[in-house]
């Protein structure tokens, strides 16, 4: 029995060249993938939280319930917070640029603005309050100065630390689709 979708040698057809599902447009997609520190110490996160769970779970079978109920909120804030940690970054749509951090998220429409580029700076290694020389990813808004605001990503942050060709191609990314989307 030929199994075609085995063979390499087989033709390309031109009906596998449609778009995937996930390659919808309109959706928000984050035009990178989540770095090793991001992805490592949500991993982390969870393992703890794994822990924390199986503790919970023999408690719960040989001392009172309320230290039990306490380990199933530990584990949920773990869980949640690892959750949000890898949710962090910056996301793109045909409407507009979204910035989510990991206690508030800032929607910015494209007619809104003026340039997105690529500033050479001091930067936060890691979010921590030492800086060091590097590049940010800045968003210059109609209505406020050049200088205002926080840079969307910069080499230094979780995602892009010691992955700067990755940088480059994540900020190439969103101008892209700064210039493709705004409104002149």
């Amino acid at each position: 029995m030929p199994l075609p979708f085995l063979t390499a040698d087989r033709a390309f057809e031109a009906a596998d060249d449609v778009a995937l599902p996930f390659a919808d447009r309109d959706r928000w997609r984050r035009p990178y993938r989540p770095g090793p520190w991001r992805v490592g110490l949500a991993a982390l996160l969870l393992l703890l939280a794994s822990f924390v769970l199986f503790a919970g779970v023999i408690i719960a079978f040989t001392a009172a319930p309320t230290e039990a109920v306490v380990c199933l909120v530990l584990a949920t804030l773990a869980i949640a917070t690892a959750l949000r940690m890898l949710r962090v970054g910056v996301w793109v749509s045909p409407r507009g640029l979204r910035h989510v951090g990991f206690l508030a998220t800032r929607t910015t429409a494209w007619d809104r603005v003026v340039t997105v580029r690529t500033v050479q700076q001091p930067v936060r290694w890691l979010g921590l309050p030492r800086t060091v020389q590097g590049q940010a990813l800045t968003l210059v808004l109609k209505e406020r100065a050049a200088r205002d605001g926080a840079p969307l990503m910069t080499t230094h942050n979780a995602d892009f630390l010691g992955r700067s060709p990755a940088f480059d191609r994540a900020a190439d990314t969103i101008e892209a689709w700064a210039a493709e989307n705004r409104t002149v």
